[in-house]
C-alpha cells in the first residue's frame, strides 16, 4: 500500500518540531512504551510545567495520545496520526533511549507514579 506523501509546509513544520531535543526524545521513549510526565520530569531534570508544555506542542499535531490510570497520565505515540509515517522515519534513525527508562526503574522512582 502507497502511504501518502506529506507537503513541504507539513514536513517543515514537523521537523521544527522535532528540532528540540526534548521533544524529540521524549517521542523516542514513548514509541515503544507510555510514560507518565513525573517520568519525563526526572529523566529530563526540568519542571513539570515544562515537561506539559513539550508535550501540549505534541499534543496539538496529535503526535501524542493521553490515557489516563487513576491520577496519573500515560503519553504514547499516536500511530494512527497521518504524520505517523514521517515520524516514524525519523524516529529509526536514531538510538535506542530505554535506558533512560531503565535508570528510573533502578532508582526506584519509575514506579512512583504507577
Amino acid at each position: 500500500m502507497l502511504q501518502s506523501k506529506i507537503n513541504i509546509e507539513q514536513a517543515s513544520l514537523l521537523l521544527k518540531l522535532l528540532a528540540d531535543k526534548t521533544r524529540l526524545t521524549m517521542l523516542k521513549l514513548i514509541e515503544q512504551e507510555a510514560c507518565c510526565v513525573c517520568e519525563f520530569v526526572e529523566i529530563f531534570q526540568v519542571s513539570q510545567p515544562s515537561v506539559s508544555q513539550h508535550l501540549r506542542k505534541l499534543k496539538d499535531l496529535g503526535l501524542v495520545e493521553e490515557e489516563r490510570k487513576g491520577q496519573w497520565i500515560f503519553y504514547s505515540i499516536n500511530k494512527n496520526n497521518a504524520y505517523y509515517p514521517f515520524i516514524a522515519s525519523v524516529l529509526d534513525q536514531l538510538p535506542n533511549q530505554n535506558y533512560k527508562l531503565k535508570e528510573l526503574e533502578e532508582k526506584g522512582t519509575r514506579i512512583s507514579c504507577c
